[in-house]
């Protein structure tokens, strides 16, 4: 069959493109990366305005790998020229990567069932159907916003629908959301003149902790801050969001302590993603908070052969949403999947000296002693 490969990867994101770049440095010569859009195309979507919360540096010859690289010896700060980059700017990153390890991409495929028959993987497309012994799930999640969260979600358009925040008309804002994507719109919006209400679960602001996974990072705290004591800025934490109604005035937002909030404009929902793996739900097998179980080499315990890379990666308390952390998982996938098609595995030495390897997940949550 000329669509049959020992490896497919869905997605040509950080995590895609980061696997594969190690499967090429293995010699794996029967292996395809399916891209419904193009490579990066997510970070292609977000708000103009939106930076990377994680600063890029290169310090390689220092022995610190730039945060936001997903190959070692690479850096977008180097790369692009900028410290926090922009979604466009890191897309180019991403496209550079994959030109220099000439990765091969099929662009436009878009996934549309997955099934698994024997030791085969049977992927249908929107371009045919693809087969493969083993399939990396690398699809992301910014593309599958939660647009259901609570009743009457309708009315608000989510934060990644939204191309800029300048081309946002009206003055009065209410921002459902308290952590990094709620703390940025609002931001964004506060530096423009507009009035704005953060309603959040929890006080993320306020959170001493060193992880941007549960608190803000200091790069948001920096930039919100002086906002803080503005009569224009008001945060309401410690509240879910009940439902969500809409009249010809405008839209009423209701809170689980029986506050309502009135803004003539539609809310701002930065409540998250519902996540891509939502397309494979025959495949795996769900845990606590509805993640998707692994084995020790992030494979599915339900279906042998998946494997699960990128934002949606969990280990039990262990939240793998950020890249300088679910890249260290790149090399793990790939070097179980090349000891069973004996690949040859001598880069592994290389991510693991460069700090591209976590296998001892003991070692993570550390905190901060100052």
């Amino acid at each position: 069959m000329d669509n049959l490969y020992d490896v497919i990867i869905v997605g040509a994101g950080p995590s895609g493109i980061g696997v594969a770049s190690i499967l090429q440095q293995m010699e794996c010569s029967s292996y395809l990366v399916l891209e419904k859009e193009e490579v990066g195309a997510s970070f292609l979507r977000w708000p103009e305005e939106m930076r990377f919360i994680t600063p890029s540096f290169p310090a390689q010859g220092f022995g610190q790998t730039d945060l936001n690289a997903i190959v070692p010896k690479t850096s977008p700060a180097y790369t692009l020229a900028m410290e926090h980059p922009s979604g466009k700017d890191y897309a180019g990153y991403l496209q550079v990567i994959a030109n220099h390890f000439s990765i091969p991409i099929k662009r436009g495929v878009e996934v549309k069932h997955i099934e698994k028959k024997g030791n085969l993987f049977t992927v249908e497309t929107s371009s045919g159907v693809y087969q493969s012994r083993f399939l990396v799930w690398a699809a992301g999640e910014y593309q599958y916003p939660d647009m259901n969260p609570f009743p009457g979600a309708e009315f608000a358009i989510h934060n990644s629908h939204i191309s800029s925040w300048e081309e946002l008309t009206g003055d009065d804002f209410i921002v459902i959301g308290g952590y990094e994507s709620g703390m940025d719109a609002a931001y964004q919006l506060g530096k423009l003149g507009k009035k704005v209400t953060v309603i959040a679960k929890s006080h993320s602001w306020e959170l001493e902790s060193s992880d941007p996974s549960i608190a803000l990072s200091p790069y948001t705290y920096q930039r919100v801050h002086p906002l803080l004591d503005s009569e224009w800025f008001t945060l309401a934490g410690h509240k879910t969001v009940e439902w969500l109604e809409a009249d010809e005035k405008g839209y009423y937002v209701f809170a689980s302590d029986g506050d309502v909030y009135f803004s003539s404009e539609k809310p701002i929902l930065a409540t998250g993603f519902a996540g891509s793996t939502t397309i494979i739900e025959n495949l795996v097998k769900r845990g606590t908070h509805h993640k998707a179980l692994l084995n020790e080499s992030d494979e599915s315990v339900e279906t042998s052969g998946l494997f699960l890379t990128g934002p949606e990666l969990r280990h039990n308390d262990h939240i793998f949403c950020y890249i300088y952390k679910f890249r260290q998982r790149f090399a793990v996938i790939a070097e179980a999947i090349g000891e069973q098609l004996g690949l040859d595995l001598s880069v592994i030495e290389t991510y693991q000296q460069e700090n591209f390897y976590l296998n001892d997940l003991s070692m993570c949550g550390e905190k901060c002693q100052c």
